[in-house]
């Protein structure tokens, strides 16, 4: 039950700061909603040899690996305002609360994870008019996965800012891990046998955890509940948050003692 109280304290805080300051949601999906606007409207025309024939299914295929990349981008670089509060003190005036260091972090994840739905669901909203449709329940799910994502990815991103302390390493290093990862995950195409990409690129792809995922959302939206990527994805990244937030909440133990 603390630990709970804890976590719903810190939280209730992170989000009013997050309130206080509701153009960083904006910020935040600026970059994706330029994809949404000047990127994909050539979706169609280019796949139309692969048998994409209507706008919907365009954007049942590009809308997902568009949030995925919201979620992942948005969670790796929630690192820099942990290391400010380093620098500014708060996090060392935490050591002398009886706060539960695991919920300084869950806290803080769990915020940024309800930005990113925030966020998602702007996107989303945005995409109606070009012709996007999903079932709602589907989309919920989809929408849980995108979470776990945000949970997995800023975890990690407080981790490391825990560990470097500086925004001069912390920004070229995960810069330096997502790319690849962002381009390995399928987000802006399908990266398979079937759109032309070669068998050592879908090998690559296939141990990226984020290509799970998009391909899962991917199921979600068009509605094939019954398709394994949407379970298999599920789990690798349930999997995948829980470790990283057992990571960060040990990096946080260790620093606010």
């Amino acid at each position: 039950m603390r630990l709970l109280r804890d976590t719903w304290l810190i939280y209730q805080r992170q989000v009013l700061l997050q309130v206080r300051q509701p153009v960083w949601i904006f910020v935040g999906i600026f970059q994706p909603v330029m994809y949404l606007l000047l990127f994909a409207p050539l979706l169609k025309p280019a796949l139309a040899p692969l048998g994409v024939t209507s706008n919907a299914e365009a954007y049942r295929m590009f809308v997902p690996g568009l949030l995925v990349l919201l979620a992942m981008f948005g969670g790796l670089f929630q690192g820099f305002g942990l290391i400010a509060e380093l620098r500014a003190g708060i996090i060392e005036r935490s050591r002398v609360t009886p706060v539960s260091r695991l919920a300084l972090l869950l806290g803080r994840s769990l915020r940024d994870a309800t930005t990113l739905i925030v966020q998602a669901g702007i996107i989303t909203v945005l995409a109606v008019p070009f012709g996007l449709t999903a079932q709602l329940g589907y989309l919920l799910l989809a929408y849980l996965m995108l979470a776990l994502i945000a949970l997995m990815t800023s975890a990690v991103s407080y981790a490391v800012a825990l560990t470097v302390r500086s925004e001069d390493a912390l920004a070229p290093l995960m810069n330096t891990v997502s790319l690849p990862l962002f381009l390995l995950s399928g987000i802006m195409l399908p990266i398979s046998r079937d759109y032309g990409a070669p068998s050592w690129l879908v090998k690559l792809a296939d141990v990226n955890p984020f290509s799970w995922a998009v391909d899962g959302i991917r199921a979600l939206f068009v509605g094939d509940i019954g398709n394994d990527a949407v379970w298999q994805g599920m789990l690798i990244v349930a999997v995948l948050a829980a470790l990283a937030v057992a990571w960060a909440a040990r990096s946080f133990a260790r620093s606010v003692r």
